[in-house]
């Protein structure tokens, strides 16, 4: 079913399930926020290496969660922009006190489900 989206307003809902944990959510943010400040970091400093070290940085955190937490596979083996675009949506709705009403929007309780929390 994860394929067959044909527009992003139908993927945002099931990238919001996919992360249903509050585990993963934080591990999500975390891992964006530290990506995106080693990638702009780089590009300002002309250090390309903490470019790549941001990508990677973010990515680790990402997929880390959803082998460790969530148990799935995460969604930028299918749909890599949109995943993207939604994992950066989703760390700035949390920074800002409102992914809660997304996540309700999509069906996720705000607390989720999690082995760890």
């Amino acid at each position: 079913m994860a394929g067959r989206f044909t527009s992003y307003a139908e993927f945002w809902p099931h990238y919001l399930r996919e992360h249903a944990s509050p585990v993963t959510r934080r591990v999500h943010v975390a891992g964006t926020v530290l990506g995106l400040a080693l990638f702009l970091g780089g590009l300002l400093s002309g250090r390309w290496w903490l470019v790549l070290a941001g990508v990677v940085s973010g990515y680790l955190f990402a997929w880390g969660s959803h082998m460790l937490v969530e148990r799935n596979r995460p969604a930028t083996f299918t749909h890599p922009l949109w995943s993207l675009g939604s994992d950066l949506r989703m760390a700035w709705l949390f920074l800002t006190g409102r992914l809660e009403a997304e996540l309700r929007r999509a069906g996720v309780s705000y607390q989720g489900r999690s082995r760890f929390s």
